[in-house]
This record gives structure tokens, sequence and C-alpha cells, in this order.
């Protein structure tokens, strides 16, 4: 079930985007001191804590598989904790955003080609605008959702 985040869901919500970063990201960016040092835990809740309103999670019986966070018309994080990876959480999680909120638009690291794979799968196209993200010298490209795309 997808439903809002809450203060409960802080440590949980941290432990995924603790994990999945680690994973995913620092083959990209090769930044041990960010992977290891800044990105904890902790830290990570309590800068979640002032996100929440924006935050919803996929509940299984009790457990949080997997968040997303909306701004406006934009999906700014999809994250699945690692182990529930490939089971459908991810997409329900898309639907979802796309469904009730209308996202339109999102940016994916351009190395991350599985996640660029996944959102091209649920509608999104990838665009001419790029960025870097910030700190590093690695781009982020834009998504927008095809307008024939339910």
């Amino acid at each position: 079930m997808i439903r809002k985040a809450g203060p409960g869901d802080l440590s949980r919500i941290a432990e995924i985007l603790v994990f999945v970063k680690r994973i995913k990201f620092r083959p990209i960016f090769q930044d041990d001191d960010y992977s290891f040092g800044e990105l904890q835990v902790l830290p990570v809740a309590k800068q979640y804590s002032e996100l929440l309103d924006r935050i919803w999670v996929y509940d299984d019986n009790g457990i949080v598989k997997g968040l997303i966070r909306i701004e406006g018309e934009e999906v700014k994080e999809l994250y699945v904790d690692y182990f529930f990876q490939n089971m459908g959480i991810g997409g329900r999680l898309i639907e979802f955003a796309k469904e009730e909120y209308d996202v339109r638009f999102l940016w994916a690291i351009e190395k991350n080609t599985d996640a660029i794979r996944f959102y091209e799968a649920h509608g999104f196209r990838l665009t001419e605008k790029k960025q870097f993200e910030e700190g590093t010298t690695e781009y982020l490209v834009m998504m927008e959702r095809d307008p024939v795309s339910p």
C-alpha cells in the first residue's frame, strides 16, 4: 500500500536512501568520503524529517520497501530497498505519482542507465536538457513524461 510518510518512517527512509545510494551511486561518483562519511543514517533521517510532507512510502504489512518524493510536477526521488527491487514496487510508486499528482518530469543521473530505462518504461523520455549534479562532474539529464503516455 502506498501511504503518506510519517515520523515513524524516518529511520527506514534514511536506511533505504543510504544503502541504495551507496550501491547505485558510489560506482558512478567514486567518492568514498561522501558515500561512507557524509552519507549516514542519522543525518539523512534528520534532513528528511523536514521533507515528510512530500514523501510517500510503499508499505507492505508494516515494512517500508520503497519511497517517492514529489514536489509539484517533479519526481525528486524514487528509491526501492535493494532487497525488494525488481518486484514492481518502483513501478507502483511512479504510476501512483503520475495518477495522483500528475508528475511531468524528473532528473536522473546520466550514467544511471538502469533508472533511465525504468523511467522510459513508465512513459518518460529523455530531453536535451542536462546539468551538472551539484558538486560533481557528472550530469543529470531531464526526463519528461511523454504527452501520449497515460
